[in-house]
């Protein structure tokens, strides 16, 4: 039974290639790409022209382990992406609708020669979002990942659709996961999304300042690392975030450590792991100063991923850590909110990002004070 079903699926995947194909041959203004709903399958999000038309990646693996066309390809969103559904499927019919209106969704973060120089900085990308109105704050969304795998459609999606809703512009960071992993890559992407964002922010219609970084899991460590004196925005002359807003933030990567550096950094036996020296090694409740921006975050008491790297280590810490250094703060705990739930759509985190946005506007009025 199961070989059949395969085969159809790569007969599935190969008629949507021609179906995209055909699709555009067309002439761009002739016709315009269609929305996405939650019954619709992940063929259908693949191949959706105006997904592919805007650069936008939908392929949640990474290069080492990639996820293939027949995969996953007859479920529907529904199914795929779970609960938080309806508000991910929102924010990408908001990348088909800016391709339909013209709009530039995708920037590359590197150059040609940057790139020559380490291919894997191709990967990293930003995914423009803009505002209603031009002249907004905008909020820079990270997901979470599992090494070789990524939560952008889930958790990134659902989070700019809500953004948008409130009035900000928002960006997407895809940055590099897996095998790519190696000399701080991915943070390095962060700090380059804020550059970018930074220096091109009229023509991109956001304030420069007072921005928030939205960050989940392995996301949120990486926006926390920017909040940092040891690594973080001050080192490369970059405003100071208006506020941090981290769902199931990983504080401290504890027994991943070794795993980090032996597998994806090549450590040989006899290498010494220094604080500082890898993102991995940053354990964030250690590196708090007054200086670190103030910082909205949350977790579930079920959160069975946290669990296994100690919970007490992590969001709690954190918290004592801003306390201590007089750094303004709200963290809340959840009695069910498991690991990866993105906007927390049937759990008691659902609407976790509408007070987190109070908060924001609340640290900016007490920093204009």
């Amino acid at each position: 039974m199961r070989i059949p079903e395969k085969i159809r699926s790569i007969v599935y995947s190969t008629a949507a290639v021609v179906l995209l194909s055909e699709w555009m041959a067309v002439p761009a203004q002739a016709v315009l790409a269609p929305y996405l709903t939650p019954d619709s399958t992940v063929a259908e999000l693949h191949f959706n022209p105006g997904i592919v038309g805007a650069g936008f990646d939908t392929w949640d693996r990474g290069g080492l382990l990639p996820e293939q066309p027949w995969e996953y390809a007859h479920w529907s969103l529904r199914r795929y992406i779970g609960p938080p559904v309806d508000t991910a499927v929102a924010g990408l019919n908001l990348v088909v609708d800016n391709y339909n209106q013209g709009v530039q969704v995708t920037y590359q973060l590197y150059s040609e020669e940057e790139i020559a120089q380490d291919p894997s900085r191709a990967e990293a990308q930003l995914y423009y979002f803009p505002a209603e109105e031009p002249g907004t704050k905008y909020a820079l969304v990270l997901s979470g990942n599992m090494l070789e795998r990524t939560s952008r459609v889930k958790e990134c999606c659902g989070a700019v659709s809500q953004l948008h809703d409130m009035g900000y512009a928002a960006f997407i960071l895809r940055y590099r996961t897996g095998h790519d992993l190696k000399d701080n890559a991915n943070y390095e992407d962060l700090v380059r999304a804020v550059q970018f964002i930074t220096d091109h922010a009229d023509e991109l219609g956001v304030q420069a300042e007072d921005y928030a970084l939205v960050g989940h899991s392995a996301g949120g460590q990486l926006c926390g690392i920017f909040g940092t004196d040891r690594m973080g925005y001050s080192n490369y002359g970059l405003p100071k975030p208006g506020a941090l807003l981290l769902a199931y933030p990983i504080v401290n990567y504890m027994y991943s450590k070794p795993c980090f550096f032996y597998v994806y950094d090549g450590a040989e036996a006899g290498d010494y792991l220094a604080p500082g020296d890898y993102y991995y090694n940053v354990e964030l409740a250690a590196e708090v100063t007054a200086n670190f921006p103030p910082t909205y975050h949350w977790y579930g008491r079920n959160d069975k991923t946290l669990g296994l790297i100690f919970q007490p280590l992590q969001s709690p810490a954190l918290d004592r850590a801003l306390e201590r250094n007089g750094v303004m703060h709200q963290m809340v705990v959840y009695e069910n909110a498991p690991h990866g739930v993105g906007v927390g759509t049937g759990t008691d985190a659902e609407g976790w990002l509408y007070d987190a946005a109070d908060f924001w506007e609340e640290a900016v009025a007490a920093q204009a004070e």
